[in-house]
C-alpha cells in the first residue's frame, strides 16, 4: 500500500522575501552607478535609490512575517526567509549607519571655521559656472549655533607666515586633497584678502559640495578661514565638518614642515 506523504506548505512571504532582496540590491547598486558616474540627473537618481531601499525593506518584511507563519503554522521557507533577510540587510547596511549619524549630528548642510563671519562664495563668471549657478544661502544664527554646539573643535587656522606663502600652503593642501580648484586669487591688492574656490565630492555617490577658503593677513602672520556647504538636502551627515578637519589638518601639516 501506497503511503501519502503530506509536505507542509511553504510560506509566501518566506518565498517571496529573497526575489526582493535580489532586486533591490540590483537596483540599488545600478542607481548609485548611475549617480557616481553622473549617467542620470539627481532627481531621478534619488528616486530610483530610494526605490531600491524601499523595495529592502519590504523585503525585511516579508522575511519577518515568513519567520511568524513558520513558526506558528509549521511551513517550510526557513532558509528562504533568511536568505532574504541578509540580502536587503546588505542592502540596508550602510543607509542604517547614515540615518545613526543623522540622529546624533545636527542638521545643518553649512560648516564654516567663523560662525559671525563667515567667507562668501564667489559670484565669478567661473565659480558660478563650477557650481551651476548656485550661491550657497547665508545661514541662520541658529544653524551657525547648532554648528559650535556640535563642532567645538571647527575654528580658524592662524599661521606664523605671511599671507603669501599661506596662500600657497591652502593651494596645495587642496591638491593634496583632490579638491578641483576652480578660482585662486592670491592675498594682495588693496584689501589684502586671498580667496581659493574649490568644488569636491563626497565618498560614495560622488555629489558635488561647494568650498571657499580665506586668506587674511594678521599682524602676527596669516588666518585662514574655510567655509564647506553641501549641494543637496538639509542634513550634511558630518561630512562638511571631516572635511574642514582634514584641510586643517593637511595645512598645518605642511606648515609644520617649512619648518
Amino acid at each position: 500500500m501506497r503511503h501519502l506523504i503530506l509536505e507542509e506548505p511553504f510560506s509566501r512571504p518566506a518565498k517571496w522575501s529573497p526575489m526582493l532582496a535580489w532586486f533591490a540590491l540590483v537596483a540599488t547598486v545600478m542607481a548609485v552607478l548611475l549617480i557616481r558616474f553622473n549617467r542620470v540627473d539627481y532627481p531621478s537618481g534619488f528616486v530610483a535609490l530610494g526605490a531600491g531601499l524601499a523595495i529592502a525593506v519590504v523585503a525585511v518584511g516579508m522575511s519577518l512575517i515568513g519567520f511568524v507563519r513558520i513558526w506558528q503554522e509549521g511551513r517550510r521557507g526557513l532558509g528562504s526567509a533568511i536568505k532574504g533577510l541578509v540580502i536587503a540587510a546588505l542592502v540596508l547596511g550602510y543607509p542604517a549607519f547614515m540615518a545613526a549619524k543623522a540622529v546624533t549630528l545636527p542638521a545643518i548642510n553649512d560648516v564654516s571655521t567663523d560662525t559671525d563671519d563667515p567667507p562668501l562664495f564667489s559670484r565669478s563668471r567661473a565659480a558660478l559656472d563650477a557650481r551651476s549657478g548656485r550661491v550657497p544661502p547665508d545661514v541662520p544664527p541658529e544653524a551657525r549655533e547648532m554648528q559650535r554646539a556640535a563642532y567645538v573643535q571647527i575654528a580658524p587656522l592662524t599661521l606664523d607666515i605671511g599671507p603669501a606663502e599661506a596662500f600657497a600652503l591652502v593651494q596645495k593642501a587642496a591638491a593634496n586633497l583632490g579638491w578641483r580648484v576652480i578660482e585662486a586669487v592670491p592675498p594682495g591688492g588693496r584689501i589684502g584678502v586671498g580667496r581659493l574656490e574649490a568644488v569636491d565630492r563626497t565618498f560614495l555617490l560622488r555629489l558635488p559640495d561647494d568650498i571657499t577658503v580665506r586668506v587674511r593677513p594678521r599682524a602676527d602672520g596669516t588666518r585662514i578661514d574655510i567655509r564647506s556647504a553641501s549641494r543637496f538636502g538639509s542634513h550634511d551627515l558630518g561630512a562638511n565638518a571631516a572635511r574642514i578637519r582634514q584641510f586643517l589638518e593637511e595645512t598645518s601639516g605642511l606648515a609644520l614642515a617649512l619648518n
